[in-house]
């Protein structure tokens, strides 16, 4: 046998051997890391009712800025669009949910309701 061919052998029979011992490795889970706690809370803080309030401060200091501001350099206007913009995108969500868009509910299969009275018959027995 060459020493081509017998390489190929030998990755052709230690590939599957390799793939197989790595499947529960990638499988398992993992302790969580120090900093997803904190982090989860950031990120809970800043879709709450705490990202509102910031969203709201923040449009009407610029507003205010860009409106009693008189004449503001480049780099101030640039900076209260910044802010702008940012507080306009951190209150996106409660922004949508004033006009009532919300996201999907999908229920499931069993809780679907019906309408059996005590004579087993359903809503079309009226009589």
């Amino acid at each position: 046998m060459s020493p081509k061919n017998a390489a190929i052998a030998i990755v052709l029979i230690a590939a599957p051997i390799v793939l197989a011992s790595v499947a529960p490795a990638l499988a398992s889970s993992g302790g969580s890391l120090p900093w997803e706690g904190p982090l989860q809370q950031i990120q809970e803080s800043i879709t709450g009712p705490v990202a509102g309030a910031i969203a709201l401060a923040a449009v009407a200091i610029a507003g205010g800025m860009l409106i009693f501001g008189g004449e503001l350099n480049d780099f101030a206007r640039r900076l209260v669009y910044v802010v702008l913009v940012a507080g306009i995108l951190l209150g996106a969500t409660n922004i949508v949910g004033l006009f009532g868009a919300t996201g999907a509910s999908i229920g499931l299969a069993d809780e679907r309701a019906t309408s059996i009275d005590a004579s087993g018959e359903g809503e079309g027995a009226h009589g």
